[in-house]
């Protein structure tokens, strides 16, 4: 499996291929040269590595504006708050990046490898059956019920949360809708293909976000985009996180994770 990055904007994964096949999506034309910390998020599809939030402010995090140098085999990014530090390694099928989090003992943080994917309107997504799954506000028309006013998630179970079937992306609708699983593996099936994701993180909450874009997104320049993101983290946004929603920096000031990508299904 091959991974190309882009330190000069932001650590971005341009391109993970296996087998023939490039998985990332990207944009192209974006603007995204330009950029500096606290600009509103300029989607050049890809991988981004979003912390320590995904929505809210930052948007999109604070790591995806700012330029990575390289450190050893690895790459680094300095942020007010934070340095990240990520390094590639080889599995047998796949690639594993391994993450460390410098911050002062008590920092909250999400973090998400926003991958933005390639897939037909075959692709079916795997995760464990009947595990929590949170909607997000704009899903509220997709649900059949009222979204109570100022809620920012409603709970229900994978692969249906709410009713809502999300294990399959399908055509384009003119919808969009995000949610997040509980457990940190998943899977990607599309067209005899398979591309599988693990984050393991010791003491922190796991999770897997889905964004299933659908043409639904921007308001006046809609365009299909399919995220599969893991996470460190529960919530979207770290304003909305309660006690165990996000991982938080221990007395040691670090916390370490590992991401793990193979060609081929870990689904649980």
């Amino acid at each position: 499996m091959d991974v190309v990055t882009d330190l000069a904007h932001g650590g971005r994964w341009t391109s993970l291929r296996h087998g023939g096949r490039e998985w990332l999506w990207r944009r192209e034309d974006t603007g995204r040269d330009g950029v500096e910390p606290g600009d509103t998020f300029v989607d050049a599809g890809g991988l981004e590595e979003c912390v320590p939030t995904v929505r809210g402010t930052p948007d999109h995090g604070d790591a995806w504006s700012r330029a990575w140098t390289r450190e050893g085999a690895g790459a680094r990014v300095r942020c007010e708050r934070f340095t990240l530090r990520r390094e590639f390694g080889a599995t047998a099928d796949g690639v594993h990046a391994d993450y460390v989090l410098s911050a002062e003992p008590g920092f909250r943080f999400l973090w998400a490898a926003h991958a933005l994917l390639d897939l037909s309107e075959q692709a079916v997504v795997g995760a464990r059956r009947g595990a929590p799954t949170r909607l997000f506000p704009e899903a509220a028309p997709l649900v059949d019920r009222p979204w109570p006013d100022g809620a920012p998630w409603l709970e229900g179970t994978w692969p249906a949360p709410l009713g809502l079937r999300l294990d399959r992306f399908g055509p384009d609708d003119g919808t969009a809708a995000g949610a997040v699983v509980a457990g940190g593996r998943c899977c990607v099936h599309d067209a005899g293909d398979r591309l599988s994701f693990a984050v393991e993180a010791d003491g922190q909450p796991v999770s897997v976000a889905l964004w299933r874009n659908l043409g639904g997104f921007p308001a006046g320049r809609p365009y299909r985009s399919t995220g599969v993101e893991p996470m460190l983290g529960r919530v979207f946004d770290l304003a909305d996180a309660g006690p165990d929603d996000a991982a938080r920096v221990g007395a040691s000031g670090e916390v370490r994770w590992r991401l793990t990508v193979r060609a081929g299904c870990d689904c649980p």
